[in-house]
């Protein structure tokens, strides 16, 4: 617990001043952390993230993350960096010929699905970022008020097991706690910030949407703990002592952000 609580301080003392001067440093912050992702899923395949694919994927999810404005705005103005991450699936597809067959569309699908995982949710991370620091802090309060709410009234009161085979601890009554927790915090917090930040939709609707994004939180967490079952791994990582890896941390943030996104939100 002592090691959780520390790691907790150290990153966010880290992570806070990245957010809040945002630009250039959550941009690369953003691209470091969905490599290490990438890596991560690699790992607990079992594959090796310094090999053709494993490059070609990282490579991928940082082509998705880095906006085309600041990193590549040498493109013509009609492309965007999905087609130079198209360009990845077309060199993983173009393995099985330069390897007679001995590299597969099925073995080129993980790939190209993990750095679409890890690169558009911190692409949305990002942009976020870029919409304003008072829009990133709403997604990040959410997923924060999700998880304490989820902890505290699955832990006093839970006990109804929420998805077993996936994630045995989870219980219905700590998701329902989550998604109030979330609301209230998003509650405040828009009426805090209402005068300074357009969220481009009433009160009621935001409140609506973030019973919705509280729920692909969730679920989120879900999928992360269905993979490391597939997988059969306890963590996705060590990077972070206590914590786990970076997907442990973020797997939620990976879901919410990017239905924020499809919502209006930024």
């Amino acid at each position: 617990m002592r090691q959780r609580v520390i790691t907790a301080v150290v990153a966010l003392a880290l992570f806070i001043p990245i957010i809040y001067v945002g630009g250039i440093a959550i941009e690369v912050t953003a691209a470091v952390l969905a490599v290490v992702a990438v890596y991560e899923l690699f790992r607990m395949k079992e594959l090796n993230i310094v090999s053709f694919e494993g490059i070609i994927s990282a490579v991928g999810a940082v082509l998705l993350v880095l906006p085309k404005e600041r990193w590549f705005f040498f493109l013509p103005a009609n492309v965007d960096t999905f087609s130079l991450f198209y360009l990845t699936v077309l060199l993983l597809l173009g393995a099985a010929v330069v390897s007679k067959n001995m590299y597969t569309i099925d073995e080129a699908g993980f790939p190209v699905l993990v750095s679409l995982y890890a690169g558009m949710g911190f692409r949305d991370f990002v942009s976020a970022r870029g919409e304003s620091l008072i829009i990133l802090f709403f997604g990040l309060l959410i997923v924060w008020a999700t998880d304490i709410g989820a902890y505290m009234v699955g832990r006093q009161y839970g006990k109804n097991k929420l998805w077993p085979e996936i994630s045995p601890n989870k219980t219905v009554e700590g998701a329902l706690g989550g998604i109030i927790s979330a609301v209230v915090v998003a509650a405040v917090y828009v009426l805090i910030f209402q005068g300074k930040q357009d969220f481009g939709h009433s009160l009621p609707l935001v409140l609506i949407f973030t019973v919705i994004f509280s729920i692909v939180g969730q679920f989120g967490d879900l999928v992360e703990s269905a993979v490391k079952r597939h997988f059969g791994v306890k963590d996705s990582g060590n990077i972070l002592p206590g914590h786990g890896g970076i997907l442990d941390r973020f797997d939620s943030l990976l879901f919410v952000f990017p239905i924020m996104h499809l919502f209006g939100i930024f």
